[in-house]
C-alpha cells in the first residue's frame, strides 16, 4: 500500500467533490460504482466526527514508508494507517498484541475500496489478550524447563531424511525443497501435511510431529523441520499452543523451527533444538553443502595421496639401505657373532659356578677344622671335672675346721639371723607394696582413667602412634576394650569396637596389682 494514497489534501478535495456529486441516474435507478463510493464517503463524513478515539488490540503490523496495522477486538477488525511523520513519535507504541488507544479520523479510499483509520496519536493501554496469554504460557514453560539449553540436542551432520511439517500448498515448502535440492540432493524429504493457521491447526501440527517421530526408524528420519511463512500474531498462534510445545519437546529426533519472519518468535521455536529465521535458513542448517563437501573430499584425497607417497618413499629408502648392509651380503655373519657370544657366555657361567663351588668347599673345610680344635664336648667335660674337684675340696675344708657342736651352733645362729632378716624383709616388702599400690596404675585406673596399648603392647601417647586401620587395646580398671582405628583424632569416624568381658574377682585382684612394665606410665 502506497502512502501517497492517503494524501490529506486529496481526501479533502474528494469530500468537497462528493458533496456536489449527483446521485444515481434517474432513468433506471442504478448506481455507478463511483456514485456509490461517493455516497459512502459523504455518509461517513456526515455521520462521524472529524476525530475519533478507538481502543483495541494491534495485529498484523507492517512497516513500509508508513506504518500499517489492524486494530481489533472480539467482534471486528479495522484497518489503520500511521503516516511517517506520526510514526516517528508514536510508532514504538504499535506492536502486535498490544492494547492501544488511537486518535484519528476515518477516511474512505474509493480507489481501493477500503475504509481506514488515519492515526494521529497512539497511547498504550495495556497488554492485549493474545500477548497476555503468550506471556503467561512462556512463564509456565520456562518454569518447567522447556527452554533449558541443557536439553537441546545437536543437529545431525549428514541426515538421511528430513521430516517437514508444513502446509503442502505453502510457499515455505517450496523454499525448503529448493534449498535442499540445491545444497545436497542426497538428503530425502518426508512431508507431513498440516494446516498452519486457523482453528484446529495446532492439533494437526502436533499430530504431524508425533507421527514423524514414531516413524523415524522405518523412514530413516534423522531430524524434523517445522515451518511456515510470515503472518500476523493470529496467523502464527497455532505455534504458540501448549500441545505443539509438548510435541516438539517429546520428539525423539532433533527439531528445527522456522516460523514467520525473522522478527516473529513463537513458543515452538523456543522449545525446538534450534531456531531459524526463515525456512531457507532452516534447510541450510539441516543439510550439508555438497560443494563444500566436494572441496573437502578433494583436499582429503590429496593429503592421503601425499601421505601414501611419503610412506612409500621412506620404505623404499629403508629397503635400499638394508640391501647395502654386510648382513644381507653375508647372512652367516649374524649367526656367527651370535654363536660366539653364546659360547663366551657359556664359558663365563661354567667358570663362575666352578669358582663358587671351590670357594664354598674351602670355607666348609676351614669351619670343620676350627670346630675340631674347639671340641665343645671335651671342654665341657673338663669344666665339669674342675667343678667336682672344687666341691670335694670345699667339703673337706669345712669338715676339718668345724666340729659337730660348733656346726650346730653356727646353724642356729644362721637360722636366727636369717629369720630376723626375713621378718624385716617381709615388713619392708609389705610397706613397699602399700606405697606402690597407692601410686600404681591400678589405683589410677580405678579412678576412671584408662591406658591404651598398640598391637605390640606399647603405650599409645599420641595420634601418630595409632594409624588408621591398626588395632588398639584400652585397659580399664575392670577388663579391656579392643578397637580398630578408622581415622585420626581430626576425623569424625567412630571406630569399630569389641568389648572384652570383665575377668573374675581373682583376675581383678591381679590386675589391681601394679604391672612392672607400666610403672613408668603414671
Amino acid at each position: 500500500m502506497d502512502g501517497s494514497l492517503f494524501d490529506p489534501t486529496r481526501m479533502r478535495a474528494k469530500r468537497e467533490a462528493s458533496s456536489r456529486a449527483p446521485g444515481p441516474d434517474a432513468g433506471d435507478g442504478a448506481w455507478s460504482v463511483s456514485a456509490l463510493a461517493r455516497a459512502i464517503e459523504h455518509a461517513l463524513s456526515a455521520s462521524l466526527p472529524a476525530s475519533v478515539r478507538v481502543v483495541g488490540e494491534v495485529s498484523n503490523r507492517r512497516e513500509r514508508t508508513h506504518v500499517y496495522f489492524d486494530l481489533k477486538d472480539e467482534g471486528a477488525v479495522v484497518s489503520c494507517a500511521m503516516f511517517q511523520s506520526v510514526a516517528r513519535k508514536h510508532g514504538a507504541v504499535i506492536a502486535d498484541g498490544r492494547c492501544v488507544l488511537l486518535s484519528g479520523r476515518v477516511e474512505w479510499y474509493a480507489a481501493g475500496g477500503r475504509l481506514s483509520l488515519i492515526v494521529t496519536k497512539a497511547e498504550p493501554v495495556g497488554e492485549g489478550a493474545l500477548e497476555a496469554r503468550l506471556r503467561a504460557l512462556v512463564a509456565e514453560l520456562r518454569g518447567l524447563g522447556y527452554f533449558d539449553a541443557e536439553r537441546k540436542r545437536p543437529l545431525p551432520t549428514f541426515p538421511r531424511n528430513i521430516g517437514v511439517v508444513t502446509s503442502r500448498s505453502g510457499a515455505a515448502l517450496q523454499d525448503v525443497l529448493d534449498t535442499i535440492r540445491r545444497r545436497c540432493p542426497a538428503v530425502g524429504v518426508v512431508l507431513a501435511d498440516a494446516r498452519v493457521q486457523g482453528e484446529g491447526a495446532a492439533a494437526e501440527v502436533a499430530r504431524a510431529i508425533r507421527t514423524l517421530g514414531r516413524a523415524r526408524t522405518e523412514l530413516a528420519i534423522d531430524a524434523v523441520l517445522v515451518t511456515r511463512g510470515g503472518g500476523s500474531i493470529e496467523d502464527l498462534w497455532a505455534f504458540n499452543e501448549r500441545v505443539v510445545a509438548d510435541a516438539v519437546r517429546d520428539c525423539p529426533v532433533p527439531v528445527v523451527c522456522a516460523i514467520g519472519h525473522e522478527t516473529d518468535v513463537t513458543i515452538a521455536e523456543l522449545v525446538a533444538d534450534e531456531r531459524a529465521a526463515t525456512p531457507t535458513q532452516a534447510a541450510m542448517r539441516l543439510t550439508p553443502d555438497r560443494v563444500a563437501l566436494a572441496r573437502q573430499v578433494s583436499s582429503e584425497r590429496m593429503r592421503l595421496g601425499q601421505a601414501i607417497l611419503r610412506v612409500l618413499r621412506d620404505a623404499r629408502h629403508r629397503t635400499i639401505v638394508a640391501t647395502r648392509g654386510t648382513a644381507l651380503e653375508d647372512p652367516e655373519l649374524l649367526t656367527r657373532a651370535a654363536r660366539e657370544r653364546f659360547d663366551s657366555a657359556t664359558r663365563t657361567i661354567a667358570w663362575g659356578v666352578s669358582a663358587r663351588t671351590r670357594e664354598a668347599h674351602a670355607r666348609l673345610a676351614r669351619l670343620a677344622a676350627r670346630l675340631a680344635r674347639v671340641r665343645p664336648e671335651a671342654a665341657l667335660a673338663r669344666r665339669r671335672a674342675r667343678i667336682d674337684a672344687a666341691g670335694g675340696r670345699l667339703a673337706r675344708a669345712i669338715a676339718g675346721r668345724v666340729d659337730a657342736s660348733g656346726l650346730a651352733r653356727l646353724h642356729d645362729r644362721l637360722a636366727r639371723s636369717m629369720g630376723v632378716a626375713l621378718r624385716e624383709g617381709d615388713l619392708r616388702l609389705e610397706s613397699l607394696e602399700r606405697e606402690l599400690d597407692a601410686v600404681g596404675p591400678g589405683r589410677v585406673l580405678a579412678r576412671g582413667y584408662s591406658v591404651t596399648l598398640d598391637a605390640r603392647g606399647r603405650v599409645v601417647r599420641e595420634v601418630g602412634d595409632a594409624p588408621a586401620g591398626s588395632a588398639i587395646t584400652t585397659r580399664l580398671a575392670r577388663g579391656s576394650v579392643t578397637s580398630v582405628v578408622q581415622g585420626d583424632g581430626r576425623e569424625s569416624g567412630t571406630p569399630a569396637r569389641e568389648i572384652v568381658p570383665s575377668p573374675p574377682a581373682a583376675a581383678r585382684r591381679r590386675l589391681a596389682r601394679p604391672d612392672p612394665e607400666q610403672m613408668g606410665l603414671f
